[in-house]
């Protein structure tokens, strides 16, 4: 609403194509966010947006700096919890957990408080700390049976941080957890139970793939009809 007409219409169409390309090619999103912080860079949605497509890019320096750009433009909280998980993918797993202590976290709502549990929790995987890990994703969210937006990443947390630790039964069960409560396949949990058990996939469309380039070979050098008997001419 700050900027001229045309001009907001061309940041949005720009906003548009990150968030329709986010999760499938995170590099022409980065492209187009790029373009949109060139034309409206005091705008706070578009400096939020460049820190979620540098952060899908792995550019966590750059993602940070626009987290923190937008949050002083706005004064939300909201982003607490993925700036914390830029530190950690600056290899500053520390800095990550001072964070979860600060009082920013209190004034989260419930579904940034389980982000940033989660984030505190892989920073403490990430110092080798695994029994801190396990103790701080348990939670009243974890032990409830009511399943929330953020149900299956948390169960899947647990289960992956028991696994780390060689509780595997444990982690078989809350494997299971998880998956009863993803119903959009959010998780590979299912993956991961059929490897507890032994399971290995198979990939048949690789498996086809290989299966129609042997007949295209066999095709190519296969003699034709039209070409007589692969020894040479009939001379009868």
């Amino acid at each position: 609403m700050s900027l001229p007409k045309t001009l907001a219409e061309d940041v949005a169409r720009n906003l548009v194509m990150v968030a329709r390309l986010i999760d499938e090619d995170p590099e022409k999103a980065y492209a187009y966010s790029r373009i949109a912080l060139r034309l409206a860079s005091r705008v706070a949605a578009v400096r939020e947006a460049a820190g979620f497509a540098a952060y899908a890019t792995q550019k966590y320096a750059e993602a940070l700096a626009e987290f923190r750009a937008a949050r002083r433009m706005t004064g939300s909280v909201e982003l607490w919890p993925v700036m914390a998980d830029c530190e950690r993918g600056l290899g500053r797993p520390e800095r990550a957990m001072a964070m979860a202590g600060e009082p920013e976290v209190q004034k989260l709502d419930k579904a940034g408080q389980v982000e940033m549990r989660l984030v505190a929790a892989g920073a403490r995987r990430d110092m080798g700390q695994i029994d801190a890990a396990i103790v701080t994703l348990q939670s009243p969210e974890l032990a409830s049976s009511s399943v929330q937006p953020w149900t299956p990443r948390l169960r899947y947390a647990y289960a992956d941080a028991l696994l780390e630790a060689g509780r595997e039964d444990e982690a078989r069960e809350w494997f299971g957890k998880a998956l009863e409560a993803d119903k959009d396949g959010s998780t590979d949990a299912s993956d991961r139970l059929a490897e507890l058990d032994g399971v290995e996939f198979v990939d048949v469309l690789d498996d086809d793939d290989e299966a129609d380039a042997a007949d295209e070979s066999e095709e190519r050098t296969a003699p034709r009809a039209e070409d007589g008997p692969a020894d040479g001419p009939d001379k009868a």
